[in-house]
């Protein structure tokens, strides 16, 4: 079921959640190099058959204010492109680190049309959940990947939830299911869609009123990966 809320006025992303002084930025040949990988990134994800089931489609056309994008992190090549496709009206900003490789990702989210929100994800995450919080309370949606950065894999940290919970808006969780791809040989066995083919998305929505209670991190991790054909799921799951 869609959950009405009320449209926050669009604006630029706030300054408060602007590059901070001490991040990292790269220039020259460099954000050029990572900009080159983002536009060859992006053409490739265009040439990708997306489609929605109905459900999904009304979904999404009942998501009238900011949501929290939730996937998980060895399907993140395809959500810059999704965001574009479903979602054109509210820019997707996800967040990174403010070190040397941070700035590196900046320059290639830019050039795929993601935004970039420096922050640090240590001390407990407190600097990362009020950086995505922020975003979301200023219209925009946000995206986070729970088994990220370094996993374990298909097992949910509690940001995603903290941060849906603080700012008021609900989580969209998003399976797809790729009928061709590459897998590398990461920690998360990263899905390489072949140029071309065909994805299957699969998407759930969460209320923050669900998020409440403190079994919501483990709820919302069953809901992920009952949506994910290739993760464990739960014994009474559809995909069992």
């Amino acid at each position: 079921m869609a959950v009405e809320h009320t449209r926050p006025a669009m604006s630029a992303t706030p300054s408060a959640l602007r590059s901070a002084p001490t991040a990292h930025v790269i220039q020259g040949w460099k954000r050029l190099l990572a900009s080159l990988a983002g536009c060859l990134m992006r053409l490739w994800t265009l040439t990708l058959h997306i489609t929605l089931s109905d459900d999904s489609r009304r979904l999404l056309a009942g998501l009238d204010g900011p949501c929290l994008f939730v996937l998980w992190h060895n399907r993140l090549f395809t959500a810059a492109e999704i965001s574009r496709r479903f979602r054109p009206q509210r820019p997707l900003h996800s967040l990174v680190s403010n070190s040397k490789d941070g700035a590196w990702l900046t320059a290639f989210f830019n050039s795929v049309g993601l935004r970039a929100v420096r922050g640090s994800s240590s001390r407990g995450g407190r600097e990362a959940v009020s950086a995505l919080v922020a975003v979301l309370r200023a219209g925009h949606d946000a995206g986070i990947t729970p088994d990220g950065p370094r996993g374990p894999l298909y097992a949910c940290k509690p940001g995603a939830a903290v941060v849906a919970r603080r700012a008021g808006v609900p989580i969209l969780l998003i399976g797809m299911h790729f009928e061709s791809a590459w897998r590398l040989p990461s920690w998360d066995k990263f899905y390489l869609p072949h140029p071309f083919s065909r994805v299957h998305l699969r998407l759930r929505e969460l209320p923050a009123s669900q998020l409440r209670n403190e079994n919501s991190q483990a709820e919302l991790e069953r809901a992920l990966q009952a949506l994910n054909r290739d993760a464990p799921t739960a014994p009474d799951s559809e995909n069992r």
